[in-house]
């Protein structure tokens, strides 16, 4: 797991996890151990055990996998498709080249008899229920939950269980700790179930007010944090964001969305910015230590 521990009221000893925690020690004080995962993408059995030592736990979002970009034989649309055809269709993605795979897309569904692009989730529906069934049954409680891009937010209430606590546009204090949650992504073209206007997502970061630490499924406009290096792209940050950060100033931004990103941390101002990385691959979670 990787990890960052600060000594609660004390000076902040960023660069040297080891030191605070010591610092804590002796003066007496308990470390609240935070467990924060992101873009799970399917990953049941490994979310029942993220939870493990912490004192609190945090899901970020992006529970489903749709599409698979390093294992094109998993996810619903290889279900629906096949492997042969995801191949070429994250191909077109990756390159950058929507329209053809929208082309590909169409294509693929018209052969399952489904011509107008608003009958597709009748078509989806199923798999996704079956993917957060199995999702939420191994989601760790309690838990704090935010959505992501890739999320169906009307249908979380269906799987939600006694002490999962959904948060998205508000704020709440854990263990004498405010904390700020924005969940979804940015309107794209990749057309992804949850996504926000500019000023939707603004609104929702207007509403937060000061927080300590604030979570969010993306990270701020910012080229290296939103840089994918395996995709080579951009993937979408928030301008509303980054002016958020750099006025409130909390402690720290944890986020994910950009599975390889370039730089997984940066500073921005006093705050620490921090991608948690893509749980779906890594298996773990990050801990931060408050």
């Amino acid at each position: 797991m990787d990890q960052i521990c600060i000594g609660r009221n004390a000076v902040r000893l960023r660069d040297s996890p080891c030191a605070g925690e010591g610092i804590a020690h002796l003066l007496g004080w308990r470390m609240v151990k935070v467990h924060v995962v992101s873009d799970v993408h399917g990953s049941s059995a490994a979310l029942a055990r993220a939870a493990e030592g912490s004192d609190l736990f945090v899901c970020l979002g992006d529970l489903i996998l749709f599409l698979d970009y390093d294992d094109p034989t998993q996810g619903i649309y290889t279900d629906l498709f096949g492997a042969d055809h995801t191949r070429a269709y994250i191909e077109a993605r990756t390159a950058g080249r929507f329209e053809d795979a929208r082309a590909l897309s169409a294509d693929a569904w018209a052969r399952r008899g489904v011509i107008d692009p608003t009958e597709r989730w009748a078509a989806m529906r199923d798999m996704v229920r079956v993917q957060y069934e199995a999702l939420f049954a191994a989601m760790p409680a309690p838990a704090l939950l935010t959505f992501g891009n890739v999320d169906v937010p009307d249908l979380w209430p269906e799987y939600v269980r006694p002490g999962h606590r959904v948060l998205d546009g508000q704020a709440v204090t854990e263990h004498g700790v405010r904390m700020g949650f924005v969940g979804g992504g940015m309107v794209s073209p990749m057309r992804t179930p949850y996504e926000l206007t500019e000023e939707q997502y603004a609104t929702k970061l207007g509403a937060l007010g000061p927080v300590d630490v604030l979570f969010t499924h993306i990270p701020p406009l910012v080229p290296e944090l939103t840089y994918d290096t395996v995709a080579r792209r951009f993937e979408f940050g928030n301008a509303a964001l980054l002016e958020y950060i750099r006025d409130v100033q909390p402690e720290y931004h944890l986020f994910g969305h950009v599975h390889q990103p370039l730089r997984s941390r940066m500073r921005i101002g006093r705050t620490e910015c921090i991608n948690v990385g893509h749980f779906h691959s890594r298996l773990r979670p990050y801990v931060l230590s408050l």
